[in-house]
């Protein structure tokens, strides 16, 4: 297994994205804990933690909060002893996406507080853990930061979300840098339209627009992201930092 004896957070780890990492990390052997202010998944059924079983755990955690980001890490390496991957996946858009002159300071201010502040806090706390930690082959830990497409391109009416995700590109290529030297590779993956179930993608002329500008013959799933997130997890990406890796169904590529 590609995870044997790793231990991973995943933040936003209760639905969608996020919940399909930990579950596809805990199929490869590693022991994860996933931070999330709500247990119930968006898509119903089991928790996520009821499915990791003994290989898993949950902490409430609002990203956007230092103190919960210090309780999630520690929470880990008090269970496991270490932090080998950390995936930065929490993030919101919904109402407070819009276009310049309809943004208020609340939306701006909530959108960045989880989408860009959230994922410094998370990458500074698990840094700060993987730098001072043993080396599991050549690396100390593994950064994975989940952007998007539209953080490398400009979709209308979605100012302050498309903003926030090119911060995260930028940041995982300065961290990406100021960490390789310290064994930590950073790395980011910018999904395309993923069906995940929330209620944002549930207009059917967005959906019809979004097949037919996908190359591929169908919208992207959960799954297909975390298996680009196993990749940088994983030994097989022992050379690589500073991606931002497009899942997109070659949506960027004309």
């Amino acid at each position: 297994m590609r995870l044997e004896d790793r231990v991973a957070v995943v933040t936003g780890g209760s639905s969608g994205i996020g919940r399909a990492i930990a579950l596809r990390f805990a199929d490869e052997g590693a022991r994860v804990v996933v931070g999330d202010v709500v247990r119930e998944p968006r898509e119903g059924g089991e928790t996520t933690e009821a499915l990791l079983g003994e290989r898993g755990a949950h902490v409430e955690a609002d990203v956007s909060r230092a103190e919960d980001v210090e309780r999630l890490v520690a929470a880990a390496v008090e269970r496991y002893g270490r932090l080998d991957v950390m995936v930065c996946n929490a993030g919101i858009a919904g109402r407070y996406s819009k276009s310049l002159l309809e943004t208020t300071d609340e939306d701006w201010d909530a959108i960045m507080s989880v989408n860009l502040r959230g994922v410094f806090l998370c990458c500074r706390r698990a840094i700060r853990e993987m730098v001072e930690q043993e080396p599991i082959g050549e690396a100390r830990g593994r950064v994975i930061i989940i952007s998007s497409q539209h953080g490398m391109i400009g979709p209308p009416g979605h100012l302050a979300y498309a903003v926030s995700k090119g911060g995260l590109v930028n940041l995982t290529h300065q961290l990406a840098v100021d960490y390789a030297r310290r064994g930590v590779l950073v790395n980011a993956v910018a999904p395309g339209k993923i069906l995940t179930g929330s209620p944002e993608q549930q207009n059917p002329e967005a959906l019809a627009y979004s097949r037919a500008r996908t190359p591929f013959p169908r919208l992207g799933r959960p799954e297909d992201v975390a298996g680009a997130a196993l990749f940088l997890a994983s030994d097989d990406s022992g050379y690589v930092s500073g991606v931002n890796l497009l899942v997109d169904g070659g949506w960027m590529a004309y």
